[in-house]
């Protein structure tokens, strides 16, 4: 597939060059708990109650990647907006990262201009071609992990095309197509490390996690339940993905908990550090946008229909540039399912 590639004036948080290392910690698990609250009137009342927001959180939480609209080419209020900017504004603004390699990374050995490159940023260019006619017409901002659905809720972007997981608490916040990838978390360690993977062995080490996943909280639920050590060291969350491999490489971390697709992406620039383990979630990437952008969000999905079909210049073909090298050159564990839209408004 011919490599697309946009000399971006890259605006918002953290404008600088990738390092030769560079990959990020996105690990994201799809978790739903229930809230309870007081109720000091009635015992029965407080177990119906539980009962019923038990039931209505697994309710909405089914699925969540299945939350989504049905696929349609027609332009809406939220794409005739964006096709209406005149100039050098007409451009789709999207939330990337910039550090992730082989996903969202400037190349440090292309040259000055380090042009973003990688397996989200082709099918951001995809989108572009599609609503304005122009694959480059993009306004690419690079924003941290915790600022992904802060960025949307704040108009800062259009969309956000970030390995970001669709899971259960951000679709109450934003709006996701369909899954383009699949993927599950991992342990990553040193390779000279113990740890054998989300295990017992992690008892006593460091972990790291970034700041807006939701590894931090799924580490603390998995402690208090058992499945991991009860003197795991979970410690704060760093502010970006990329922190946490820092974190490993320097000694002030024992392991990162993230998903395989990434993790792999580290292994491979990072010949001190392995994969730990299978991985032992599933979990998919949509593409997130604003709660109300129903158009978009269609608009969207009949492009990922259209994109996973094309062999030539689609998905296919951008794996095998991007992810094959790291991630195998079998791409069916990586497919996500056959689309389902149950959302209907």
């Amino acid at each position: 597939m011919r490599a697309r590639r946009l000399r971006a004036s890259l605006k918002g948080w953290g404008g600088v060059a990738a390092m030769a290392v560079v990959c990020a910690l996105a690990a994201v698990f799809a978790l739903c708990l229930p809230v309870a609250g007081p109720d000091l009137v009635d015992g029965a009342a407080v177990t119906r109650a539980a009962q019923t927001r038990t039931v209505r959180a697994e309710e909405d939480c089914e699925a969540p990647e299945q939350q989504t609209l049905s696929p349609s080419s027609a332009d809406g209020d939220t794409i005739r907006a964006i096709k209406n900017r005149e100039g050098e504004k007409r451009k789709l603004i999207v939330g990337v990262d910039q550090n992730s390699y082989r996903w969202g990374y400037r190349d440090p050995n292309s040259g000055q201009s380090a042009e973003l490159e990688g397996f989200d940023i082709d099918l951001v260019h995809r989108i572009a071609e599609d609503i304005l006619g122009d694959a480059e017409a993009v306004q690419f901002k690079a924003i941290p992990t915790d600022q992904r659905i802060p960025a949307i809720k704040d108009g800062r972007v259009d969309m956000v095309v970030r390995t970001m997981t669709i899971n259960c608490e951000r679709i109450k916040d934003v709006a996701f197509s369909a899954p383009y990838f699949k993927t599950g978390q991992q342990v990553l360690a040193p390779k000279s490390s113990p740890v054998t993977g989300y295990d017992d062995t992690l008892a006593g080490r460091r972990i790291c996690t970034a700041a807006g996943s939701t590894a931090y909280s799924t580490l603390k639920a998995d402690r208090e339940d058992g499945r991991i050590p009860a003197d795991a060291d979970i410690l704060k969350a760093v502010p970006n993905q990329l922190d946490c491999l820092v974190r490993l490489q320097l000694g002030e971390a024992d392991a990162v908990v993230t998903d395989g697709a990434l993790a792999a992406s580290q292994a491979a620039q990072d010949p001190t550090v392995q994969l730990k383990g299978d991985a032992f979630t599933a979990e998919y990437y949509g593409v997130a946008m604003k709660k109300d952008a129903d158009d978009l969000v269609r608009r969207v999905n009949q492009i990922l229909v259209d994109y996973r079909k094309d062999t030539a210049n689609g998905w296919q073909a951008s794996y095998e540039q991007w992810l094959s090298a790291t991630l195998g050159k079998d791409a069916r564990k990586s497919e996500p399912p056959a689309p389902r839209y149950l959302r209907t408004t």
